[in-house]
């Protein structure tokens, strides 16, 4: 199954382009495709749909390939699952922070990235032969900053008057 997911916002662009390539004669044609459109204004009329899902986990895990927008979240689910991943940046995003994420992700090999939507066709085609890295999420210090921080200011209260003196 190819799953086309655009996270919580929209991404017409891709899901029309997908949507061209599960026509008739198309490249996907014959596959199993099934598409997450968001907020999207344009209706896929060769593949199922829906806008929303409390989870995509299980439209991940059945994936042989998921094509995305560029979102944080939704590339590290796919690959840190060892998914292909084949991801597009959506321009439409002010600060074009996906570009970057893509950027990074691509040149470790944890995925593929698409810059052009007019290229689409082709590296699905790469992206059906890709083996991924694995990703590993990276340590995460957060939890130990907080307790830190708490535990410094669990202290009693005459001793932070003495510190300010």
């Amino acid at each position: 199954m190819i799953f086309v997911t655009v996270g919580s916002t929209d991404f017409d662009a891709l899901v029309e382009a997908v949507d061209r390539l599960c026509a008739p004669g198309g490249l996907l044609a014959g596959y199993e495709v099934e598409m997450q459109i968001g907020e999207g204004r344009y209706i896929p009329r060769h593949a199922p749909y829906f806008r929303f899902a409390p989870a995509l986990d299980p439209y991940y895990d059945r994936a042989e390939l998921v094509i995305a927008h560029g979102g944080l979240g939704t590339a590290v689910e796919v690959i840190g699952r060892g998914r292909r991943l084949l991801a597009v940046a959506n321009p439409d995003r002010y600060d074009h922070h996906q570009e970057d994420l893509l950027s990074t992700l691509a040149e470790a090999g944890h995925l593929l990235w698409c810059r052009d939507l007019r290229r689409l066709e082709e590296y699905i085609g790469l992206a059906l032969r890709f083996s991924p890295t694995p990703y590993t999420c990276p340590p995460c210090d957060i939890p130990r900053i907080i307790q830190e921080h708490l535990r410094r200011r669990r202290r009693p209260t005459s001793s932070r008057k003495e510190e300010r003196r």
